[in-house]
């Protein structure tokens, strides 16, 4: 049985519908060593387990829950935040003509104010942050006398007037901690009710990818990717939520024409402690899997043999003894490819090329 091996560099891996094929270039007998010639070998096991094949698609890291913030304030704005900076219940967004915009978390907007004989679910949820900073109130829905005392302690830390009622224009309500991705009313400008003074996250880092929707099903929810950042450092993350929506994005401008493509959005959720660095909006690479073979065979696919009467082969080596043995291939995935053949077994030896 005659044999050329197939020399790694010129192994062509072509997947469609779901299966592959290794083609070996070259010419006749001639083109490579055969498994009788004697040429140097070294060995590697034949391993069952897992195969997992991948493609690498492009992605931009950047940070979760994107909002825009809008206060009741109006005057001159006397202090902005620098971009990037982190912001947390208690502290200041923005001052306005000299008097803090507060953060406090919640997800109902403030979108009256609050004083005494107020009722309802925003009047709970000041409450409750008064309560987390300190200040001694009854965290109910009811805004009472005692509720009015609790935050004319707070104007006066904060060195607001002592009211003991709170207005849009005092506090604004977000989800949670937040970083400034852009100030839009810079430290002089003049802001009025309504209008956006800045950009925020979450602290959150993901990866956003534009996925091509003849690719959806790489990804789904739950998988685990890994993602190569700027300098080549390898981070893993999950991914969080897939589109249901396709959207067509413009792409580069042709022959007078805008190319197009449809795409579905990605997120992917880094694990806790990823180091990233200060980044955003940094271009980076997703791993996706694009086929998975559970507890299957395999061996390197440099240990391929091309077989002179057609198909593939495997040399076995069995210490001084070698033969060759026909297989079947199937998936390919982390230079492995999954093999099957009649006598094939885990722990075999097989023949690569030595390096």
């Amino acid at each position: 049985m005659k044999a050329k091996r197939i020399v790694v560099g010129a192994v062509v891996v072509v997947a469609a519908g779901g299966g592959a094929a290794v083609l070996a270039l070259g010419g006749g007998d001639d083109g490579g060593a055969s498994a009788q010639d004697g040429a140097a070998l070294a060995t590697a096991q034949v391993t069952r387990g897992d195969l997992v094949d991948t493609e690498k698609v492009d992605g931009t890291l950047t940070f979760d829950g994107e909002e825009t913030v809008r206060t009741g304030a109006s005057g001159v704005v006397t202090a902005a935040p620098a971009q990037g900076r982190k912001i947390r219940r208690g502290a200041s967004l923005l001052r306005v003509d000299n008097r803090p915009v507060t953060l406090m978390y919640g997800d109902l907007p403030m979108y009256r104010t609050l004083s005494v004989g107020s009722e309802g679910a925003d009047v709970e949820q000041l409450e409750r942050n008064l309560d987390a900073l300190g200040y001694d109130v009854t965290v109910d829905k009811t805004f009472t006398s005692a509720t009015a005392d609790a935050v004319r302690r707070w104007q006066d830390d904060r060195g607001l007037p002592q009211t003991g009622r709170v207005d849009p224009a005092q506090v604004v309500f977000l989800p949670g901690v937040v970083r400034v991705k852009e100030v839009k009313a810079p430290k002089g400008a003049r802001t009025a009710p309504g209008q956006p003074v800045l950009t925020v996250t979450s602290t959150r880092r993901i990866v956003h990818v534009d996925l091509e929707a003849d690719k959806q099903d790489l990804a789904t929810k739950g998988d685990r990717v890994t993602v190569e950042l700027p300098g080549g450092r390898r981070v893993t993350g999950t991914v969080s939520s897939v589109g249901s929506v396709a959207e067509r994005t413009g792409g580069q401008q042709t022959a007078g024409q805008q190319d197009q493509k449809t795409t579905v959005d990605v997120e992917i959720t880094l694990d806790e402690g990823a180091r990233t660095g200060g980044l955003d909006q940094a271009p980076v690479t997703v791993e996706l899997t694009s086929e998975r073979r559970k507890n299957v065979l395999s061996v390197p696919v440099e240990a391929l043999l091309a077989l002179r009467e057609g198909g593939f082969g495997v040399e076995v080596v069995d210490g001084a003894a070698r033969r060759i043995l026909p297989v079947e291939t199937g998936a390919f995935g982390g230079g492995r490819v999954e093999v099957s053949g009649a006598g094939l077994r885990e722990g075999m030896k097989v023949g690569v090329p030595a390096k």
